[in-house]
Parts: structure tokens; C-alpha cells; sequence
């Protein structure tokens, strides 16, 4: 099942690190990477920190968005070394392992990396289902990409090790990363048709209704649920306002 599991960088800007990074996913048995908005390509020096795992490299996915890095993914675990504006559920690497490896048995799943300088946007980081912090040493916990790479993998492929054994939980189905924005696209236009938000002014209501429904990390058939009952909303408020005229 390691093969579901997508290691995404987003907007990195040292080749060497692209190199260091597949090297770190092919000790652990990772071989799924993806690159968003790289501002540098893979070269030789890439290739040289890789050190025998440029076969990676030479299968890496390059993207423009994240939107299109994880939305066949129905697990999305960004990496976050501050807090930031919004709360989000937070997991520790082991914690993301175990929920990765379970998950990775019903399709593809995705773990990712913000730029070198600055991370991920808070815009990027809503748009996963768990947000995972290094509990490294406070007074000095300075990693840089390969490494903290190299830790959730590591703790991914133990993950993975242990559910070969016994007693190893039934996957859960999750919704896509797609279906997610769909859904809250869907809620959206619902609450605006309604006057529970403003059209032009969502502020920080959806910001909210995200954190919300990323707490609970739903399964499919919950937003299956969910969309059903906007639906019918939606159709209460077209008939009634037929009624009307």
C-alpha cells in the first residue's frame, strides 16, 4: 500500500532538496512525488543527493496547484511548523502514520510539505484534513525538508509494517480532497441562497464550517448525507419562491 501514499512539495526552490527528499521516500519504500509549482527543476544536483533513487525523479508529477496534487486523495495530511490563524486538528508523526497507513488501503493518500521559507499559506493548509507537527526540540527545531521528510516516512513505513501483522483495521471510506471542495462549494452557495451568509462577504463563516467539518473527518457517506440535505434545501427554497410568483 505504500505505493498510494504521495509525498507532495509544494513550491520548493533548491533542486538538491528534490533530490534529498526522494532518496528519504526510497529508504522508507515511498515512490509517489509529487511536485506543486516547483520554482526549480530537478538537475545534476538532484540526481547526486538522490543517490540511487533517481528513479524517483524520473517518475515525479509536476503540477500548478495543490488542488491538483491531492484531489484523488482521500486522506491529506499537511506538515506545519507554527501555528497559524485558524486552529486545525494536529497530529504528531505517529499519529498521521497510523491514519495514512489504514487509509492507504482504499486508495491514494497524500502527506505535504510547504516551501522551504515560509511553509504552506493558510489557504493550503485548509485544504487538508490534519495538520502535522515535529515535537522538536523547542529551543532548536530547525529541520529542513529532507529530514522532516525522512521522519514521517519513516514513522509511515512502521505504520505500514504493523498492519502486515494480525488484527489490522478495516479502511474507512473518505471523501476526496475534490469531493471535499464540491462540498463545500455546494454548502456555500446554500447558506448564500438562504441570507445566512452574505454573497460577496463569506468571511470567515466557510473558514470555520472548514475547521469544523475537519475535526470531524467525515467518511463518504456522511457527505453523501450532507449534500442531500442541501439539495433539499435548495429545492425548498425553488419551490417556494415558485409559490410566491
Amino acid at each position: 500500500m505504500l505505493s498510494n501514499i504521495r509525498v507532495v512539495l509544494v513550491g520548493t526552490t533548491h533542486p538538491g532538496n528534490i533530490g534529498s527528499v526522494a532518496r528519504a521516500m526510497k529508504t522508507m519504500g515511498l515512490s509517489s512525488l509529487y511536485l506543486v509549482d516547483p520554482q526549480v527543476e530537478p538537475d545534476g544536483q538532484s540526481i547526486a543527493l538522490a543517490a540511487g533513487a533517481s528513479d524517483i525523479l524520473k517518475t515525479l508529477v509536476k503540477v500548478d496547484t495543490l488542488d491538483e496534487a491531492i484531489h484523488d486523495c482521500g486522506l491529506v495530511v499537511a506538515t506545519s511548523a507554527r501555528s497559524r490563524t485558524l486552529e486545525w486538528p494536529v497530529l504528531e508523526p505517529r499519529e498521521a502514520a497510523e491514519k495514512l497507513a489504514v487509509q492507504s488501503q482504499n486508495g491514494a493518500v497524500a502527506i505535504v510539505f510547504g516551501r522551504e521559507r515560509n511553509g504552506l499559506s493558510n489557504e493550503e493548509l485548509q485544504k487538508c484534513n490534519y495538520h502535522l507537527l515535529i515535537p522538536a526540540n523547542p529551543e532548536y527545531s530547525s529541520l529542513n525538508l529532507a529530514q522532516a521528510v525522512q521522519i514521517v516516512c519513516y514513522e509511515t513505513r512502521m505504520a505500514h509494517l504493523q498492519q502486515l501483522r494480525p488484527q489490522t483495521a478495516e479502511p474507512i471510506a473518505y471523501p476526496s480532497a475534490e469531493d471535499h471542495e464540491r462540498f463545500y462549494e455546494h454548502l456555500q452557495r446554500t447558506l448564500q441562497e438562504t441570507g445566512f451568509i452574505i454573497k460577496n462577504h463569506p468571511g470567515q463563516v466557510m473558514q470555520k464550517l472548514r475547521r469544523l467539518f475537519a475535526k470531524a473527518h467525515i467518511e463518504t457517506p456522511e457527505l453523501n448525507i450532507l449534500r442531500g440535505i442541501l439539495t433539499s434545501v435548495e429545492k425548498k427554497i425553488v419551490d417556494n419562491s415558485g409559490n410566491k410568483e
